[in-house]
């Protein structure tokens, strides 16, 4: 008579889903613990009035209605929907089934209509000017998120993705300034990224030194040294090394009329354009074509990679350089795209969030663009709620939503997840 192991997991009912051996429920805690907030915000303490989403831009091919929507209504319908998706969760882990992607998706923009309502109450929110903010506060990020990801897929934690932004952040704004053109300092910000990350993969790669202690090392000097530069070079300077050079947005014909997601999507820089290709380049590059598959060997199984003849040390190598322009650029946005201008640490630990991003997007480019997305978008919420009247959301919770997101989604909201195996370690050739 056959038995079943403990781990083992019960025959699915439903023919095609997929069916796990183990259960997590860290998603559904994630579930039930939201579904909480929603219940002690909007039913225990309900907002009166009406908050209109404002969808309609000028430019539109037509433009879309305003959409109000009554703050303690519209409070009780997402508790209701944020209960019945956090019981299908429920359901669905006791039976070892995954929770479809769609459905965490789903649960995610109700609470957050629901927070915005109630949050807004008898104020109005333009919502293209939400999206656009959060855009420009991800692209950055998403630039950083692609560099981790190339790099730890190859086996190097990169968490000197701080460093590159600050150096390419430095060196794009200089070299604007000096040539006039944003092009050059643009490609001075590649060049910078690629210095930077030179010196982890030599240490971590060439030296097997810790990569963590090398990655927060690299951070802090290059910290100190664009903040001493600032202060002896450039700020004394600032007519002629740090005017501020930026890139013009560029409109899309017909795409930029798109309600809602045209001007937000298409009426962009050169900058944010890049990062729409490094995503899709990146994306194919890894699981289409022969250079991801060397690359992805050697940061699950270098010894196997190098058996059947990869350099495993010279793969490292040059894929951390690569991670390391890519993330140049994301430091570049700062200086000829948002701000214009250096200041000292203008990064402020968009590298720290990016890496999260490649873990909660579980090393996969397209995940980590979603989830670099995501913090975005919570990092946009202070800008956006701190401008409504009475808002009942405090300013300091407001500053560091961005972190409890960030907190929320690495420890309590990703699920199981597993990193590339040979990721940290390195490698001595036998």
């Amino acid at each position: 008579m056959s038995t079943l192991s403990p781990t083992a997991a019960p025959a699915s009912p439903l023919a095609g889903r997929p069916v796990e051996t183990t259960r997590s429920w860290k998603l559904a805690i994630g579930y039930g613990v939201f579904t909480l907030v929603a219940i002690v915000l909007f039913g225990l303490l309900p907002r009166s009035g009406t908050t209109t989403f404002r969808l309609a831009n000028g430019g539109d091919f037509f433009a879309l209605p305003d959409v109000p929507l009554p703050a303690t209504a519209t409070g009780i319908v997402v508790i209701v929907l944020l209960a019945m998706l956090t019981v299908y969760a429920v359901v669905e882990t006791r039976s070892y089934r995954r929770v479809p992607l769609w459905v965490t998706t789903a649960f995610a923009v109700v609470f957050v209509i629901g927070f915005l309502a109630w949050s807004a109450a008898g104020a109005s929110l333009a919502i293209p000017g939400l999206l656009l903010g959060a855009l420009s506060l991800s692209v950055p990020l998403v630039f950083g998120a692609l560099g981790g990801v190339i790099s730890e897929r190859v086996g190097v934690v990169n968490i000197a993705i701080e460093g590159q932004f600050l150096a390419g952040a430095f060196t794009s704004a200089l070299i604007a300034s000096i040539t006039g053109s944003p092009w050059v300092g643009l490609v001075g910000a590649l060049v910078a990224g690629v210095l930077v990350s030179f010196i982890l993969a030599a240490f971590s790669i060439k030296y097997l030194v810790d990569q963590v202690i090398v990655g927060v090392v690299i951070n802090a000097f290059v910290s100190g040294l664009t903040g001493f530069l600032y202060s002896q070079v450039l700020s004394p300077n600032e007519q002629t090394l740090n005017i501020g050079v930026r890139f013009p947005r560029l409109e899309i014909p017909l795409l930029h009329q798109i309600p809602i997601i045209g001007p937000v999507l298409f009426e962009q820089t050169v900058v944010v354009y890049l990062a729409y290709v490094a995503v899709a380049v990146v994306t194919f590059g890894l699981f289409k074509t022969r250079w991801g598959l060397r690359l992805r060997a050697v940061g699950e199984h270098p010894q196997a990679a190098d058996t059947v003849g990869i350099n495993v040390t010279s793969t490292r190598f040059w894929n951390v350089s690569l991670a390391g322009a890519i993330a140049g650029l994301g430091g570049a946005y700062f200086t000829l795209d948002a701000v214009g201008p250096f200041t000292k640490d203008m990064t402020a630990g968009a590298g720290y969030i990016a890496l999260a991003a490649v873990i909660f997007g579980r090393w996969d480019p397209i995940k980590a663009t979603l989830a670099a997305l995501l913090f975005g978008f919570a990092s946009n919420l202070q800008n956006a709620l701190g401008v409504i009247p009475n808002s009942p959301v405090p300013s300091e919770f407001l500053l560091m939503l961005p972190y409890v997101v960030t907190i929320l989604a690495v420890a309590g909201l990703v699920g199981q997840s597993r990193g590339p195996a040979a990721s940290g370690k390195p490698y001595i050739k036998s």
